[in-house]
């Protein structure tokens, strides 16, 4: 049983980063009904981008933080006012190719400008372990959960207390009626991207604060965001919290288990949420839309 709760705890430490990868997902798909794809190799480059404010210009840690999330929802807005848009009327496969040429463009940018060789990230969570009776939790990964909790937090105090949040809930809801109350949705789906960029280059940071920082980095925490997204439900940024937790907390306990081990772990999650979604088809916390003819 100790061993059990141990893993839990681990699996939420690390699931909370899976939400915010989750979160930024669900902000672009409430918004154009499209995943993007390119979602984590963006962070990873934004990432990069906090690095060399942080370590090559010595720039303290938060400051450095917040000129990356700066840089990233400027690059979010950016894709969607010169990428994005001018195909947002064409068919929903372009747009997921398109996404996909900027996987490879970033990826790529990454790799060009920073080289493939793995570089350690400063964190401000320094020191062991917390012990509480026979459990513990190391203080980077207490530090990256609370950190990543905070920006969930503020996310969801800006989509519920602000006018701007307010107006972006109302384009992604109904953007006629929304045009129709004097919106501008065009520039709600823009701030919508910058805001998810800005959360995915949050969670590139947090996971380059537990592992070493390196051009594919967020492949496979892109994996289990999807998973996160999709088992909370594509269009509840809620849902996409709460799966990131319940995806991080699977995939722990999976991989210590004697039958499935590490090299299994990820097929485990994956056969978990079909089965969620064969019973509910629109995640835990999505909502069916339902047509009358």
């Amino acid at each position: 049983m100790h061993f059990d709760v141990q893993q839990i705890i681990n699996g939420i430490a690390v699931g909370s980063i899976y939400g915010a990868v989750a979160l930024a997902l669900v902000l672009i798909f409430r918004s154009t009904g499209i995943i993007n794809f390119a979602q984590g190799e963006m962070a990873t480059f934004c990432t990069y981008i906090g690095w060399t404010f942080i370590v090559a210009d010595r720039m303290p840690y938060w400051i450095g933080f917040t000129v990356a999330l700066a840089f990233a929802f400027l690059l979010g807005v950016g894709i969607e006012r010169v990428v994005i848009r001018p195909v947002e009327r064409a068919p929903e496969l372009a747009v997921v190719i398109v996404t996909l040429g900027l996987f490879t463009i970033f990826n790529s940018l990454s790799l060009g400008v920073w080289q493939s060789l793995p570089k350690p990230f400063p964190t401000p969570f320094k020191g062991g372990a917390i012990h509480v009776g026979n459990l513990f939790i190391s203080r980077p990964h207490l530090g990256v959960l609370i950190s990543s909790l905070v920006v969930m937090a503020l996310i969801f105090a800006f989509f519920r207390f602000t006018k701007v949040g307010l107006a972006m809930r109302a384009s992604t809801l109904n953007p006629t009626a929304a045009r129709l109350m004097g919106v501008n949705v065009d520039r709600m789906l823009m701030l919508g991207w910058g805001l998810a960029a800005a959360v995915g280059g949050a969670a590139g940071i947090f996971t380059a604060n537990l592992i070493l920082l390196d051009p594919n980095m967020m492949g496979g925490v892109l994996i289990y965001a999807f998973a996160a997204a999709v088992l909370g439900g594509l269009t509840s940024p809620v849902g996409a919290v709460v799966g990131g937790l319940l995806v991080g907390v699977l995939e722990s306990l999976a991989g210590t288990s004697s039958f499935i081990g590490s090299d299994l772990k990820t097929p485990v999650a994956f056969v978990v949420i079909v089965l969620v979604l064969l019973i509910r088809p629109a995640g835990l916390f999505g909502r069916t839309r339902v047509s009358r003819v």
